[in-house]
């Protein structure tokens, strides 16, 4: 199927209606990963605006650190520590959920314990991987080179991503229900304590498969800027999921797209970051103009 879509592409590059860097493999894996893992990220970054968590996605993103490090000490790929990736990154946010359950700590606070746990772990065991790969391997882990993505990664991607829409198609009420009124959500007989454990194993999922996108320090960021920039520009729920999408997924395009066509030496994750500031600024002026165009109260 991948053939046949780096097929389709070259056809529209001999037509002309592409540029000639759509001629390239790794070009198309990238814009198909884009179309992917931005609305995975803009759909699931309205959840975390809602339950007000940006710090939680911080927090797995940097845990992601730590795992790709334990998975290229223990021997696995380089490019590819899937299995220690996916089970730290699970385990952490897991464990984080059920300690949040059985202490009085504050959820940020707790939230914050777990961040400098995840940071001091992956840099310590960062000095050790140093020894045993390239310097700008760990580059690619921090900050992501979506330019490398293979087939195997646009796979884990595309699961990934089929298991979050169906399970928002099934029970995304139930979740932004819960999200905005925990205490509505139990008298409506909705599992609360299930949908919040659900909500951090999606966090950790969908963190592990952008963090080769995006790159384990600007994963929380896509994460929240889009989500946050919607929550300006829209009048209700269903408007600021679609503009979340929207803005997550133009981000990833054009970061990915833009410095290539113009040949900057900017790093993919930074870029598409960076777009998705200017959409925040965007949604700063519109909210902005459309508050000052309100009549004032008398």
């Amino acid at each position: 199927m991948l053939a046949n879509l780096h097929s389709f592409f070259s056809g529209l590059v001999d037509a002309g209606m592409l540029p000639t860097m759509f001629s390239y493999g790794f070009v198309v894996n990238a814009f198909i990963a884009c179309l992917m893992i931005g609305p995975l990220l803009g759909l699931l970054g309205t959840l975390v605006v809602v339950k007000r968590l940006a710090f939680l996605s911080e927090a797995v993103g940097h845990s992601a650190l730590t795992g790709v490090s334990i998975g290229i000490l223990m021997g696995e790929p380089v490019t590819e520590p899937w299995i220690s990736l996916f089970a730290f990154s699970v385990l952490f946010a897991l464990t984080l959920q059920w300690v949040r359950g059985r202490t009085t700590v504050p959820y940020d606070a707790l939230i914050g314990v777990f961040l400098a746990f995840a940071l001091a772990l992956g840099a310590a065991l960062l000095m050790f991987v140093a020894k045993k790969i390239n310097a700008h391997l760990v580059e690619q882990v921090l900050f992501g080179s979506i330019l490398t993505a293979s087939a195997y990664d646009l796979v884990i991607l595309a699961i990934i991503t089929s298991v979050v829409l169906v399970l928002a198609f099934f029970s995304a009420n139930e979740a932004y229900l819960n999200a905005l009124s925990p205490d509505i959500a139990r008298s409506r007989r909705i599992r609360t304590t299930l949908h919040d454990y659900g909500f951090v194993l999606l966090i950790a999922l969908v963190t592990v498969a952008a963090v080769k996108i995006i790159g384990a320090i600007l994963v929380g960021a896509l994460l929240l800027i889009p989500a946050a920039s919607a929550r300006l520009m829209a009048r209700d729920l269903r408007g600021m999921v679609g503009y979340s999408v929207l803005i997550a997924t133009t981000s990833a395009l054009i970061g990915v797209v833009l410095p290539m066509y113009m040949k900057w030496a900017i790093g993919t994750g930074p870029a598409i970051i960076l777009v998705a500031c200017v959409w925040f600024v965007i949604a700063i002026s519109v909210y902005s103009l459309r508050k000052e165009g309100q009549p004032a109260c008398v």
